[in-house]
């Protein structure tokens, strides 16, 4: 994105791609249709050390921007729910649309080119392996451009930390995100049998709260709920599970003092019967009106507040995307310029904003890039 828009605009562009052929992630993502962005996307959809850092990109090139690029090429989409815009058919459309653009701007690309070092002596020297032999290139300006640690089996790769470290760039620890959480043996021993059962919930801490579809796993939990609030357990390890979600404690039971059918059963009308299986209590096996209101009350209660807490996750291998990277405090929210080096520029999941799940870190990607090509243009074309 950032090429394109930059050779466009007259700047002589390389990129260095890593892996044998572009986009490998966004080919995967959104189960192969790719979640290209979201109707309304604002800075409170991401989380980042300064939370209003990615407000002025964000502004200046905004979802209906990169929607009118999408219908310009002719690719059909549908919005799923919470605003969610997917490709109808392939994520290869939306490669192919960013390589269109490269091309016709005159972009070079270099395949199978492993980053080594970024020097600075004048000009930016850039030395990379490809071909099996060692090569440099020299440029006014680098854009680094490299996303997080995610999936390591598509090439991902710490070298955009590296070289933000080399120039003095503080850091924000990276940690996977978005990404399934891991619980103790105790907890695999009493859930794990539900591998595969899925249930609404709404999950919280105390910053952020999400309501929907939540996954039992041999391993833990997953699912959007739990992706999302993945993403807050930084410094909060604890969270909170409302299994009825928008119920009411005391308007489960319709008629108590006539109803004559097991707790369990009554239940079972909402979730899952093998939910209800392994959640341990006496009174889900009574009649509802053999026990005290109270008890049923106190009972639901303790279902809409489940208080966990995972050991771990996944890790990188399952995470969708990293959280943390390098820090905002010496980057131009306005240009994504290095305030520190002249000419050097970090967009997209490299730098410590990191997106809800549902096409906020696509657009994220599409906003940063602009933001950076247009100040490259401004600054650099020849």
């Amino acid at each position: 994105m950032c090429a394109a828009r930059a050779a466009s605009g007259g700047c002589r562009v390389l990129v260095l791609e890593h892996n044998d052929r572009p986009g490998k992630k966004i080919r995967i993502s959104g189960g192969g249709r790719c979640n290209f962005t979201n109707r309304v996307v604002t800075h409170r959809n991401f989380l980042s050390q300064n939370p209003d850092f990615a407000r002025s990109a964000l502004a200046r090139y905004a979802p209906e921007d990169f929607i009118e690029l999408v219908d310009s090429y002719g690719i059909s989409w549908h919005e799923k729910t919470l605003g969610q815009l997917f490709c109808d058919g392939s994520a290869q459309q939306i490669i192919d649309m960013l390589i269109g653009e490269c091309l016709r701007a005159g972009v070079t690309f270099a395949y199978q080119s492993r980053v080594q070092h970024c020097r600075q002596n004048g000009v930016y020297s850039v030395e990379f392996e490809a071909d099996g032999s060692a090569q440099t290139v020299q440029a006014r300006a680098v854009v680094v451009a490299t996303g997080g640690l995610s999936i390591p089996t598509l090439g991902a790769s710490d070298i955009g930390y590296r070289i933000a470290e080399h120039f003095g760039h503080p850091m924000i620890k990276p940690l996977p995100a978005l990404v399934p959480l891991t619980f103790s043996s105790d907890f695999t021993r009493r859930f794990g049998v539900l591998s595969g059962v899925s249930l609404e919930a709404e999950v919280q801490t105390s910053r952020a709260r999400f309501r929907e579809s939540m996954l039992f796993t041999h391993r833990g939990l997953s699912g959007p709920s739990i992706l999302q609030i993945s993403s807050y357990l930084r410094d909060e390890p604890t969270i909170e599970v409302d299994l009825l979600p928008g119920v009411k404690a005391d308007a489960v039971i319709d008629n108590y003092p006539a109803e004559r059918r097991h707790l369990r059963r009554v239940l079972a009308e909402t979730l899952p019967q093998r939910l209800l299986e392994v959640w341990e209590s006496p009174l889900l096996d009574r009649p509802v009106n053999a026990s005290a209101r109270r008890e049923i009350e106190a009972f639901i209660i303790n279902m809409k507040s489940w208080r966990i807490t995972p050991n771990g996750t996944e890790g990188y291998a399952k995470a969708e995307v990293t959280s943390g990277g390098v820090c905002t405090s010496k980057i131009s929210s306005k240009t994504m310029e290095s305030t520190l080096q002249k000419g050097l520029y970090f967009i997209g999941e490299v730098v410590d904003v990191t997106g809800w799940l549902g096409g906020y870190n696509f657009q994220w990607a599409w906003s940063s890039a602009v933001a950076a090509a247009d100040h490259l243009i401004n600054t650099q074309a020849t």
